[in-house]
Order: structure tokens, then C-alpha cells, then sequence
């Protein structure tokens, strides 16, 4: 009898640490996971899927919302919070790090390097996990190009060209973190001045700014504009799906992980865990290869299946030319957005205008060079091409202070209210002024 006992009890205790170490099962999850993203429905529903396939106790619930919405929903929620924050933008992290809204998650996954090229994949301080790369650049519509006879793009100064004047289209990055993000590479990569001229001079060619990041994929798609400014992904899932676009990195591009992260006191916090295992695992990676995703894993045995993506683990010049500094980018987030919106999206017309008269008289003057035309011209080009705030405003904290995150319903504050309108009367008379000085120089080309 006693060894029988015996093995009844190696037996019990055989399976009581079999229990101990295994994953996590459906029974032990709570029944619902709360997820706050900016990512478009074909990539949250791939997960979302996976995941109820896997723990199927557990239903998924997503609040889609673009970055900057998402940021303020986490904060109005904060009482009440969903269990997980999922979008591409590091600096949103940190804001939400810094606001005391993240919690911090020790990941079990294994295979994922420390960095990608010079970029830590995870937050350093545990608060938030990367799960994909991506980089940011030019997706353009190959049949649209054709039919109009416009050469490929491939560098942020190509869009500055004459001929691309009306086919270009970019979402507002007050309403899209990945928009954000390219807007503060070239910034970055160029310096505050130079960056901003680069940034008006292609927006002297835009067509429209869209309120959501999907809008310029979708519109390059079905040929509503020759190019987008995209995240990388939006070019590489149109083409994997079948439609007739291509992609370029610019030179002055970075690669910077997409994220995750659990809400401070999520009321789901087993399942949130359990959902960030999945995106960090080997099938959580593999499925980012889906055609309608197409996104760049961070694991890398996941490229041995992959076709048509880059391999950052292999091509360390991709992003190479920017060291994307989030801390930077997180200090004056809410400045750049909202002066890009100040200056460029609700004065796209009177920017485009002026552009237009600049390039044209550009035109007649190399056909007919004058010196003195060519001055007034330089004058003009200046006028339409300078931001209201220089590069010594944009990292003084006084000034940087006067923006604040601004919750639903409440309005904004007196001061940042007051620079917006001067930012508005700014662009409104430089923007004539540019235009008028432009048909000048025109007039005395003989």
C-alpha cells in the first residue's frame, strides 16, 4: 500500500506544478479584455479573433479611436479604465507614462532583441511593450502616375516639385499619431527651420488633409490622389492586397516600434496580459504578415516567412538617418500638432495659392532670369515657407506650457487660445503677402 500512496502522491504533485507552469487558461481569464487603439479594423480584428480562439471564455472588446482621442479617452477614463492602450506612436506612451496612466507588465515572451537598428524595442522601464516596427514615408498609385505622366517619388523634397502640385494627400497629425511621427522625423531629421520649410513647401502641393490616417491610403487606393503620406504599413497591406501601389522610405525617415500597454488598474489585467503574450509570441508575430497587416515583426525568425517586407534585423540602413528622439517629440507634441493645423490644415487653401503663383513665376524666370525677380521671388518663397515659432520657443518649457491636452467639452485655455489666432493672422498674412510678392516678380518677367 504505501507504494501506492506514494506514487498517488507524485502523481498529485506531478500535476499540481504541471497546473503551476502552465499558460494561463480560458477559465482563469476574466471574461471580457477592454482595448483602447488607433489600429484600422483589419488589423484589431486579426488579433481579436486569435485571441478568442485561444481563450474562448474571454470576449474582446475594442474602442477604436485615433491617438490623440485615444490619449484624452484613457485620461477622461481614468476612474473607470479599459485594460489596454495599442497604437504606433511611442510618444503617446509617454505622455501616458507620464501622466501616471500606464502600469507596468514584465513580458514572458522570448526571441525579441533589445533593439531595433538603435531604437529600444521596449519601454525601458517596463511601462509599455513594442510588437511591430514601422517607418514612414511616400505610397504612391502606379496607374494615376502613369496616366498623369508624374515621375515616381521617392524623397520628401520630390514633393516639393512643381509637377506635384494637387496630388498629394497627408492626415492631420492633431488626428493621427503616425502622421505625428512623420511630421516630427523630418523635424527631427532636418532641424526645426529647415524641417518646417520642407514640411509648408510640400504642403503647398496638397490636396486635401484628411481627418483620419486611413483616408490617404484609402484615397491612393482607389486613385482619389496620385500619393499619400503614410506609415509604411498602409503602402505594403495595399500591395499585398492587390492594389497597384508602390512604397518608398525617404532618406530622412526613422523606424521606431509600435506598442502596448496596460492601463493603470485595469480591470482585466489576466487577460491583458494574456493578450500581450499573443502579440509577442511566434504566432502573434507571424500573423502580422497577414496581407491585409503587413506590418514588420520584431521577432526575427518571423522573416523567414515573409515576403515583399523589408528585414530591418538584416538592412541596418533602414532609418539610419534619424535618431528619433522621443522625449523631444513627447516635449512638444501638442505645439506641433496644433500649429500644423493652425498654419496648414485650416489655411490649406491660402497656402496652396500661394505655392501655386510662386511656382509659376519660378517657371517664367528660368525661362527669362532677373536678377531683381529673382530676390522679390526668394522674399516670397521665405514668407510662405517659415513657421510663427522658432527652434528656441519650441524647446523652451515656459512656452511649451502654455499647450495643454484638452479633455471632451472642456475648452482651451485663454493663452494657448490667444496663440492659435496670432498662429491663424500669421499664416493668413504671410501666406497673401507670399502671393502678392509672387505675382510681382511674374509681372517684371518680360
Amino acid at each position: 500500500m504505501r507504494p501506492l500512496r506514494l506514487m498517488l502522491r507524485a502523481a498529485a504533485l506531478a500535476a499540481a506544478l504541471a497546473l503551476a507552469s502552465a499558460p494561463a487558461r480560458a477559465a482563469e481569464l476574466e471574461p471580457k479584455l477592454v482595448i483602447v487603439t488607433s489600429f484600422p479594423k483589419d488589423l484589431y480584428n486579426v488579433y481579436a479573433k486569435a485571441f478568442e480562439t485561444k481563450y474562448p471564455g474571454t470576449k474582446v472588446e475594442v474602442l477604436n479611436k485615433g491617438t490623440s482621442a485615444g490619449i484624452a479617452y484613457v485620461r477622461e477614463t481614468a476612474a473607470s479604465p479599459a485594460d489596454l492602450f495599442w497604437a504606433s506612436a511611442p510618444d503617446a506612451f509617454e505622455v501616458l507614462k507620464g501622466a501616471g496612466l500606464l502600469q507596468k507588465y514584465q513580458e514572458k515572451a522570448r526571441g525579441i532583441p533589445a533593439k531595433i537598428g538603435a531604437y529600444p524595442i521596449n519601454d525601458p522601464d517596463g511601462f509599455y511593450k513594442g510588437f511591430a516596427a514601422s517607418g514612414y514615408g511616400i505610397m504612391w498609385n502606379t496607374r494615376y502616375l502613369k496616366a498623369k505622366n508624374l515621375p515616381d517619388p521617392r524623397e520628401w523634397d520630390d514633393l516639393k516639385k512643381p509637377v506635384y502640385h494637387g496630388h498629394v494627400s497627408i492626415s492631420a497629425p492633431s488626428r493621427s499619431g503616425t502622421t505625428h511621427l512623420t511630421i516630427e522625423t523630418i523635424l527631427q531629421g532636418e532641424g526645426w527651420e529647415k524641417g518646417w520649410r520642407t514640411i509648408l513647401e510640400m504642403a503647398g502641393n496638397f490636396a486635401t488633409v484628411t481627418e483620419r490616417s486611413f483616408g490617404v491610403p484609402e484615397g491612393v487606393n482607389n486613385g482619389q490622389f496620385g500619393i499619400g503620406i503614410v506609415i509604411d504599413f498602409f503602402g505594403f497591406s495595399s500591395k499585398a492586397s492587390g492594389f497597384p501601389v508602390e512604397f518608398a522610405y525617404p532618406k530622412v525617415t526613422t523606424l521606431v516600434p509600435a506598442n502596448i500597454g496596460m492601463i493603470k488598474n485595469a480591470k482585466n489585467p489576466r487577460a491583458a496580459a494574456a493578450f500581450i503574450e499573443l502579440l509577442l509570441s511566434p504566432q502573434g508575430q507571424a500573423l502580422l504578415l497577414d496581407k491585409k497587416i503587413q506590418r514588420l515583426p520584431v521577432l526575427p525568425s518571423a522573416y523567414e516567412k515573409a515576403k515583399g517586407l523589408p528585414n530591418p534585423f538584416k538592412d541596418l540602413s533602414m532609418g539610419a538617418a534619424v535618431k528619433f528622439d522621443t522625449g523631444v517629440s513627447k516635449s512638444r507634441y501638442l505645439v506641433v500638432n496644433t500649429m500644423f493645423d493652425q498654419i496648414i490644415t485650416f489655411r490649406l487653401k491660402e497656402l496652396t495659392a500661394a505655392w501655386k503663383t510662386i511656382q509659376a513665376a519660378e517657371a517664367k524666370l528660368k525661362g527669362k532670369p532677373s536678377a531683381q525677380a529673382a530676390g522679390i521671388l526668394e522674399q516670397a518663397k521665405k514668407l510662405a515657407g517659415t513657421p510663427p515659432v522658432s527652434a528656441r520657443q519650441a524647446g523652451d518649457k515656459q512656452f511649451l506650457g502654455i499647450f495643454r491636452p484638452k479633455k471632451k467639452g472642456q475648452e482651451v485655455p485663454k493663452r494657448q487660445a490667444e496663440v492659435e489666432k496670432e498662429w491663424d493672422a500669421f499664416a493668413k498674412r504671410n501666406y497673401a503677402e507670399a502671393q502678392k510678392l509672387a505675382a510681382q516678380a511674374a509681372s517684371m518677367i518680360k
